[in-house]
Parts: C-alpha cells; structure tokens; sequence
C-alpha cells in the first residue's frame, strides 16, 4: 500500500430567494490515505468527498448545501516524503527569499494561531 494525499474541493451554496449567487465560500481540503494505486486512491478521494456533503438550514432560514466539486490534486508521499509531510507542492517564484514577506504571513494570521482556545 502507498500513502496518498488529496486536495479536495468543496463550494457551500447558499440559495436566498431562489438564487444561489456567484460568489461562494469554499473550502480545499486535503486528505491521507493507503492506496495500491494512484487510481483506486483516486476512487477512494472522491468517495470521500462525497460522503462529506451535508445540507442544513442557516439562521436566516436560507437552504445550505455543502457540496464536494472534485479532486484538484494527488500527490504520492512514498516517494521522497518524510513519515510527517502530509503535502507538497513545487513552485516557481521570483526573489522568493527577498520577497517572502508576500508568501509568508505573520505568525499572529496563521488560522491555529488566531483560533486557539
């Protein structure tokens, strides 16, 4: 079995008076998992999403559905990933270290960090 990770994508779908807007919060989720092959990690990444879709109703009594759109990415980890990287990506940037204030944020803006209780 290899070690998978998927980036997941999901959109929440707000419908007020019958329009769902243009405009919509999403969410990229990423997911480990086993698989033997790239493609039944594939299979397993879309089951997963599709089995965290849920519909509810907001305090304004508006139609919520958070919907799973598909998989943006799928990375194998066994090859050249240590036992703790649950992701990767490679990029190209200009001046990244002169400029890493862009990319970087502050410690203080870091979700965990604004969020901890």
């Amino acid at each position: 079995m290899k070690r998978y990770a998927a980036k997941l994508l999901f959109q929440f779908q707000v419908t007020v008076d019958g329009d769902a807007g243009r405009r919509r919060l999403c969410e990229e989720r990423i997911i480990v998992l086993k698989a033997k092959s790239a493609g039944k990690a594939l299979t397993r990444a879309k089951q997963k999403g599709r089995l965290g879709q849920y519909r509810y109703t907001n305090s304004d009594g508006n139609p919520v559905a958070f919907q799973f759109l598909g998989v943006m990415e799928l990375l194998c980890l066994d090859s050249g990933c240590e036992e703790d990287e649950v992701w990767y990506e490679i990029t190209q940037r200009i001046l990244p270290k002169e400029r890493a204030h862009r990319f970087i944020p502050p410690e203080s803006a870091l979700e965990a960090i604004r969020n901890d209780e």
